[in-house]
């Protein structure tokens, strides 16, 4: 039944149930980020690229782009400020001199093996308020929230 302001009853629970959503990444994010910056100095995109990095070795900025889901312009701006603050580094790729590959600098290795055991504590901490059941539960809705997205 249509509300005062016209929704449906199941387009208002969707309504109330993407301000949840967002409100409670929003509050996550808040938590995390702040320690981020005030130790480490990097930002949530920074922190992506760095681990990113870690992981998996030299990448091209597409690559990245997909790894931490942010558009080219705004990885561009990232590893502009990384490369700025000599914790990445940018090479041409051997084989097809047409790529640009990034590089973690020894210091950008030093500052996410730094980074990375304080964040993923602070994590860890925070989603301790969901059992380890609630957690995959939430990780299985989140990735068919996100395919179905993706699809339309």
């Amino acid at each position: 039944m249509p509300t005062h302001t016209g929704e449906t009853d199941e387009e208002r629970l969707a309504l109330e149930t993407l301000t949840a959503l967002a409100r409670a990444s929003n509050a996550v994010m808040a938590a995390l980020i702040g320690p981020l910056q005030r130790d480490h100095g990097l930002t949530e995109s920074q922190l992506g690229v760095l681990e990113a990095l870690l992981q998996g070795g030299p990448l091209t900025q597409g690559q990245l782009c997909a790894r931490i889901l942010r558009s080219g312009s705004n990885l561009t701006t990232v590893v502009d400020n990384l490369e700025r603050a000599a914790l990445v580094r940018r090479a041409r790729d051997a084989a097809d001199r047409r790529v640009q590959r990034v590089h973690l600098t020894d210091r950008g290795r030093e500052v996410i093996e730094a980074a990375l055991p304080a964040h993923a504590a602070r994590v860890t901490r925070l989603l301790a308020c969901l059992s380890p059941d609630e957690r995959r539960e939430l990780v299985g809705l989140c990735t068919r929230l996100g395919s179905a997205a993706s699809a339309s």
